[in-house]
């Protein structure tokens, strides 16, 4: 915003702006991107064995010396075969939810997706899938919370004065579209092993991103490359490396790491429990050690940003806590994916 604030007023929606500047990314973003496939790419929808997925992600950050972010995600995937061959198609959809700083900018997104993925292979899984995503995203602020050096005279801080902001109203609907393809496979012994590789093309319509109703603010095009691979150690023991690079402008955001899995119980194939630990980098901003536990047909995940950012003496170290939640199951129906679908899982 023009003549937004005062730093000499130590204004906290001004210490929201100076984080948001030293971020290397301008949109949404997990440390469990893992846990959030559509937001990565559309075309990694449905890459998973069942024929329902859903999952919700929650990320409380840098409350520790500002009213910061509070984001929550929440998707859905639905499966089904097409054809007499191992073609299937997927539709699901996104949910985002963005809360930042005193003036509560709230960014509120509702995606459509659509993906097909298109077999390559008659003896194992190995798909290439084309996905498509859009919909709506509304923003808006609390206008009554907004502080600015206009409010600021002789006399000190005065919260009737006006703010000298024009603002017609205090939000905006905006439409957004996004394209991916991925390719998938699995590979070893027993095709227990798998990898895929994915691009992503969002904000491919530039949507308009402006309180003022400028039309020349638009939010820049996003591509995020994706990377992923699952190989086993014993019948007992897995790891999962998973990494994104992600570029928007002037702006890059990598972040990869690796989860050691270890299964629990009797028979390998169908654990009582999966237990999985490791660390993922966000590069130059936070170290995230993860945590995450299955029990079909549930797994949960929690996770703990260690800020080694620019911003790490303000912050004391301390980012954002995040806790995700994942539903994934077969339907009772005679064209499961089960029976009809090779699937890798990643």
């Amino acid at each position: 915003m023009k003549n937004v604030l005062n730093w000499r007023r130590y204004s906290f929606t001004g210490i929201l702006l100076c984080a948001l500047t030293l971020t290397h990314a301008q949109d949404i973003h997990f440390s469990q991107f893992f846990e959030a496939p559509l937001l990565r790419n559309p075309s990694l929808a449905g890459i998973y064995s069942g024929d329902v997925r859903i999952q919700g992600v929650y990320r409380d950050q840098w409350n520790s010396f500002t009213n910061a972010y509070r984001t929550g995600s929440l998707n859905a995937e639905y499966k089904m075969p097409v054809g007499k061959g191992d073609d299937f198609m997927t539709i699901g959809g996104q949910v985002l939810f963005d809360k930042a700083g005193t003036v509560g900018l709230t960014t509120t997104s509702l995606l459509p997706a659509l993906n097909y993925h298109k077999s390559l292979s008659n003896e194992k899984a190995m798909y290439l899938s084309l996905g498509f995503m859009g919909g709506m995203i509304r923003k808006s602020i609390d206008a009554s919370k907004m502080t600015t050096d206009n409010q600021y005279g002789p006399g000190g801080y005065d919260p009737t004065a006006p703010t000298g902001e024009i603002l017609t109203t205090p939000n905006f609907n905006t439409w957004d579209a996004s394209v991916g393809m991925s390719f998938n496979t699995t590979f070893g012994e027993d095709k227990a092993n798998s990898y895929f590789l994915g691009a992503a093309y969002h904000h491919l319509n530039r949507p308009k991103n402006s309180f003022y109703r400028n039309a020349s603010i638009e939010l820049k095009p996003k591509y995020v490359f994706s990377g992923g691979i699952t190989f086993g150690v014993d019948e007992y023991s897995y790891f999962i490396v998973q990494a994104d690079h992600s570029i928007q402008g002037s702006f890059t955001e990598t972040v990869g790491g690796a989860l050691y899995s270890y299964k629990l119980g009797d028979d390998p194939v169908n654990p009582l429990y999966t237990i999985h630990a490791g660390a993922f980098l966000r590069w130059k901003d936070a170290l995230i050690p993860v945590i995450k536990l299955d029990r079909y047909p549930l797994s949960v995940a929690l996770s703990y940003d260690v800020n080694v950012s620019q911003l790490k003496t303000a912050s004391q170290g301390r980012g954002g806590v995040e806790i995700s939640l994942s539903w994934i199951s077969y339907l009772d129906r005679d064209n499961s994916s089960r029976d009809k679908v090779l699937c890798p899982r990643f």
